[in-house]
C-alpha cells in the first residue's frame, strides 16, 4: 500500500503507547477535515492521568488540542466531538470538560455509553473532526 499524498497523517505528540503496536495514526487530514482518533488519558509510560470522567476528560482535550494546533488549526474549527463513557450516569462531568474547552464555540457532541476501553482505568474517550476553512 502506497502512501497518497493527498492525506497527511501524524503521529501523537506524544505517541500513545498504543500506536506503533496497532498501526495507527493520531492525526489525519484530507479535503480539509482533520480528524483525530480515538484519545484517551494515557501518557506514554502506559498512565492513566486522572481517576475521575471529568479529570480524565480535561487531560483528553488537553491533548486534542494540542494535536489540533499541530495542523494549524483551533477549538473554533471544531465540527463534531464523540465521547465514549464507560458510565453514562457520569456524563456531565465529561460534558462539562466539553463546555469548559468549547465555551460558546458549541461543536456537535455524541456521547455513548460503552462496555468498556483497552485499559480499565480509562473511563472516557474521546475523538473530534475539525475543517479547515
Amino acid at each position: 500500500m502506497g502512501e497518497r499524498p493527498d492525506i497527511k497523517r501524524l503521529g501523537g505528540d506524544p505517541p500513545s503507547p498504543y500506536e506503533g503496536r496497532y498501526g495507527f495514526s493520531r492525526v489525519v487530514e484530507a479535503g480539509g477535515f482533520v480528524t483525530i482518533g480515538g484519545t484517551t488519558s494515557v501518557d506514554p509510560s502506559g498512565s492513566v492521568i486522572g481517576v475521575t470522567p471529568y479529570e480524565q476528560a480535561v487531560e483528553i482535550f488537553r491533548k486534542l488540542m494540542h494535536e489540533l494546533s499541530r495542523t494549524g488549526l483551533s477549538a473554533a474549527d471544531v465540527l463534531h466531538s464523540r465521547a465514549y463513557v464507560t458510565d453514562i450516569s457520569r456524563s456531565d462531568e465529561v460534558g462539562r470538560a466539553h463546555g469548559e474547552t468549547f465555551g460558546e464555540i458549541r461543536p456537535l457532541l455524541t456521547m455513548v455509553e460503552v462496555s468498556g476501553l483497552i485499559d480499565p482505568r480509562m473511563s472516557v474517550e474521546i475523538e473530534m473532526v475539525a475543517h479547515r476553512g
